[in-house]
């Protein structure tokens, strides 16, 4: 008897999507080639690019454009420079309850499988494999979580939703998709976050390698080559056991408003406001006091040197929302690094690591904020938890502005304006529709 993940992995139908998972795809779509647009310009991106044109080339069976990018590498190739683009820019959607991201794996990857496929695919078969790369990864997530006691990046976990999604692309069998699993699991990523927390680079959340190792897993499945179990899929039933009646993904998915650690976010939320209810400006700032979650406090980040330190900061973060108002493209620049009014209102601000927060902080991030004044006042905010989690959503006028904003001055307003209809319907899409669509999202721009 198969295990419930291989039958709904076999079995999953367009016709079993329910509407409220649709819609969270559409907008994780949109939302994700809107960051990969904007990440394809970092050099973290152009490095991964050029590390799998030496390793990784295309094939005669697997050939496969990089996303934003063009280059054609194997699948594997694309998997993997793709996922250290979309992870270059810490703004795609998260899953508070696994403390990660599976957008980031899961799109380089399906949409490099896609462009190898010699089958043309509708963008209702591409919501299937979505569905299942989705919600695959956040249970064996939350299995992890529960049965592991260190931090894992999300590339281990998304290893197991790609390799799962990748098998049922590459028409595996239900046998094949339960090594498949096993196989992404055993290989995948078992790096730990808290490493680039405290020493932030180019290794990010891991799923540079978590996205390849499951398309790798799905090749090596389909020839024979065996690696059950996936003991995230098999030796935790208790999160499998409502898969295909319940969606995780509906629940679980949210959307970053801000270009860095989500960690962050509830201090920036915290600062715009108190900024703008008491008509502060920088130069008032005498110093700002976080209580937050012990986590976070690893953060720090005052005086980051590079964008990978400011995307793993909390102080120099806030700060930039104190002096500019705004953490948009043009503050991802390396130049934003050295302005001298962020790097002072930085200094003045102090993490405090918080027992009541940390308690309270399981699948949340709290914060509490407040502002001391040149002059001598005080202005203390209410705890926050950050704007964009499920319990405070970003409006899909919000996530569209957010796209346009990353996506147009990168791939112009035309450009941008198509890609952004077609990847918010992109369901909809017949053969040809979504063969164009994957020709937006795999060019260079």
């Amino acid at each position: 008897m198969s295990l419930p993940f291989q039958h709904f992995v076999a079995d999953l139908t367009y016709d079993d999507l329910p509407d409220a998972l649709l819609a969270t795809l559409r907008r994780s779509f949109l939302d994700t080639m809107g960051v990969a647009a904007v990440a394809s310009t970092t050099q973290m991106a152009r490095i991964a690019v050029r590390g799998g044109r030496t390793m990784f080339g295309p094939t005669t069976e697997s050939s496969a454009r990089v996303l934003m990018n063009g280059t054609p590498l194997s699948a594997a190739g694309a998997a993997m420079a793709g996922g250290f683009t979309v992870d270059a820019v810490d703004a795609h959607d998260t899953t508070s309850p696994c403390k990660g991201h599976a957008g980031s794996a899961v799109f380089p990857a399906l949409l490099a499988l896609a462009d190898a496929s010699r089958i043309p695919l509708t963008g209702r078969d591409f919501a299937v494999f979505l569905a299942i790369g989705y919600e695959i990864s956040y249970r064996a997530g939350l299995a992890q979580h529960a049965t592991c006691t260190d931090y894992h990046t999300s590339g281990a976990w998304t290893a197991v939703g790609v390799a799962t999604a990748a098998a049922r692309m590459l028409q595996c069998t239900a046998d094949q998709i339960r090594h498949a699993a096993g196989i992404g699991e055993y290989h995948g990523p078992r790096s730990q976050m808290m490493r680039c927390i405290d020493h932030p680079t180019m290794v990010r959340d891991g799923v540079g390698w978590g996205a390849p190792s499951g398309v790798v897993a799905a090749y090596l499945a389909r020839e024979g080559f065996t690696g059950a179990p996936a003991l995230t899929c098999e030796d935790a039933p208790e999160f499998w056991a409502d898969l295909g009646q319940a969606w995780r993904t509906v629940e679980d998915t949210s959307y970053k408003p801000y270009p860095c650690c989500r960690w962050a976010h509830p201090s920036i939320d915290s600062v715009a406001s108190l900024m703008a209810t008491h008509g502060l400006t920088h130069d008032n700032i005498e110093a700002v006091d976080i209580k937050t979650f012990h986590n976070a406090t690893r953060l720090a980040g005052h005086r980051p040197a590079t964008v990978d330190e400011f995307a793993y900061g909390i102080a120099f973060p806030v700060a930039t929302m104190i002096v500019r108002g705004q953490i948009g493209v043009q503050e991802l620049a390396q130049d934003t690094l050295s302005d001298p009014e962020i790097l002072r209102v930085s200094d003045k601000i102090r993490l405090i690591d918080d027992p009541h927060l940390t308690r309270i902080s399981q699948g949340k991030r709290w914060a509490q904020v407040t502002i001391h004044t040149t002059d001598g006042r005080s202005f203390e905010d209410v705890a926050r938890t950050p704007k964009g989690d499920s319990d405070l959503p970003l409006s899909d006028a919000e996530i569209s502005d957010k796209f346009h904003l990353f996506a147009d001055p990168v791939l112009g307003s035309a450009g941008a304006t198509e890609l952004a209809q077609l990847s918010s319907g992109f369901d909809k899409l017949d053969a040809s529709g979504f063969a164009r669509l994957l020709d937006l999202c795999l060019s260079a721009p």
